[in-house]
């Protein structure tokens, strides 16, 4: 089926990551952050000094002991920090190469299109795969006792910026299409690959899947989107989500028998050097000090990991994150513009199209930055978010309930259909300067911690 979204609006970012690849050199020391894995309770099962295998256990769930979370590399715990509450942020490892490593149990192509189901589900938990699947309502990582109605892989990107699904499953066709067969016995339902209109041949050719194609202005690459208009949920249901590029790392998780050492990314932004705007393949887990170094250009800047709408703010010596597929790095101004709005703006950005800049034909991308041009103030109706929300979502109305903190009128206004980055472009536009992402979080873990 083919779908056509009106409402959004593209962010004109400079800085478009090429499709080409290269390969970097393997990263010294790899880390994992457990708290990326919202809602853990961290059982640590290693310490400082203690020499590891790629894929020994670090970490496990005191509430479901089967999840795991595993080394992405062999070597030396060099380092584990704590944070409030003592909570594990980051467990840092030295590499050896001659580390061994971690069996799991492997499958022929074929044979994965006949495993139990609870093999599957085994398999990704004792490894920590599982988190990349997530649940909607709520968005967080599948539970394995649930069944889904169906289940989405997003194949597309509108916003700035993400791995291009289109690079990363032509590099390992055979994992993705894996992947794909491993997902048909996860739910009695469909399996939905939703991508853009002009995809390749790779995911317009994957079998065993119903292929949709979106086109339209952000966020119709978002997978709310996608559900709202393929298959609605209601607040009893069940939908598991994932993403292409992540279902390349988990189709060859079980076609190998090993964690996979390597994860494409993409590096772009104003601030990242026109030859290295591009797409990485580096190890898993590994340190960014050595890519940003080469690739970075001088100045303060923000480093996001993800993507510039949605993605959390990481430091230059920081570590690839489990669930990232993409660094963004953009200007950290706050310098002020003479005279503001009033100023004809030939070179900003301006939803409203207050700005000449808007009006003039060309390439849109600019060197947008960190500066938010104006402060906090009272959250009042405008109309704006439903320009940019093809939701069917009164945002304005949601915003206040759950400010209010009232969850029958949050359900009933439809949050349990959306997800925080579903509201990333209303931050963007918002003339109250509300963190609206987060608000919406907000909501979801109210309810989650009521009950439905």
């Amino acid at each position: 089926m083919e779908f056509k979204v009106k409402k959004g609006f593209d962010v004109g970012l400079a800085g478009k990551p090429a499709t080409r690849i290269t390969d970097l050199a393997p990263a010294p020391t790899v880390a994992v952050y457990p708290l990326e894995f919202a809602g853990m309770k961290q059982r640590l099962l290693v310490t400082e000094g203690d020499a590891v295998r790629q894929g020994a256990i670090l970490m496990e769930d005191k509430a479901r002991e089967a999840f795991k979370l595993r080394a992405p590399a062999g070597g030396q715990v060099t380092s584990i920090t704590r944070g409030a509450r003592r909570f594990v942020e980051e467990i840092v490892i030295a590499v050896d190469p001659n580390a061994e490593q971690e069996r799991f149990e492997a499958f022929a192509a074929a044979a994965i299109q006949g495993l139990e189901r609870t093999v599957i589900l085994d398999q990704l938990m004792t490894t920590g795969y599982l988190s990349l699947i997530r649940q909607r309502p709520f968005s967080h990582m599948a539970d394995p006792a649930a069944q889904p109605k169906s289940i989405f892989i997003n194949a597309m990107n509108t916003g700035p910026f993400q791995a291009d699904a289109e690079v990363v499953t032509a590099e390992d066709p055979t994992a993705f299409q894996a992947g794909i067969d491993l997902l048909t016995r996860l739910t009695d339902g469909e399996v939905h690959l939703c991508v853009g209109a002009t995809a390749g041949e790779t995911l317009s050719g994957a079998q065993r899947v119903t292929l949709h194609r979106f086109e339209g202005p952000h966020p119709a690459g978002n997978t709310s989107v996608h559900i709202s208009r393929i298959d609605p949920m209601c607040s009893s249901d069940t939908v598991w989500t994932v993403k292409a590029i992540d279902l390349v790392s988990i189709g060859r998780l079980f076609l190998d028998g090993t964690l996979p050492a390597t994860r494409i990314i993409c590096l772009g932004g104003p601030n990242v050097k026109p030859e290295a705007q591009q797409h990485y393949r580096l190890r898993t887990g590994g340190a960014l000090e050595p890519l940003f170094s080469a690739a970075l250009t001088a100045g303060d800047q923000r480093i996001i990991a993800g993507d510039v709408l949605s993605g959390t703010t990481i430091q230059a010596d920081s570590h690839l994150r489990f669930m990232q597929s993409a660094i963004t790095v953009i200007p950290a101004s706050e310098e002020r513009y003479f005279m503001g709005w009033t100023m004809p703006g030939l070179k900003r950005m301006s939803f409203s199209r207050l700005f000449a800049s808007t009006w003039l034909p060309g390439k849109k991308d600019r060197p947008l930055g960190t500066h938010m041009h104006g402060e906090e103030r009272a959250l009042v109706l405008t109309g704006h978010y439903d320009k940019v929300m093809p939701l069917n979502i009164l945002v304005d109305y949601l915003l206040r309930a759950v400010l209010a903190g009232d969850t029958d009128e949050m359900i009933a206004l439809g949050i349990l259909e959306t997800d925080p980055e579903d509201f990333a472009l209303c931050d963007v536009i918002c003339p109250s300067k509300l963190e609206l992402q987060e608000i919406i979080a907000r909501g979801l873990r109210q309810i989650e911690e009521e009950g439905i």
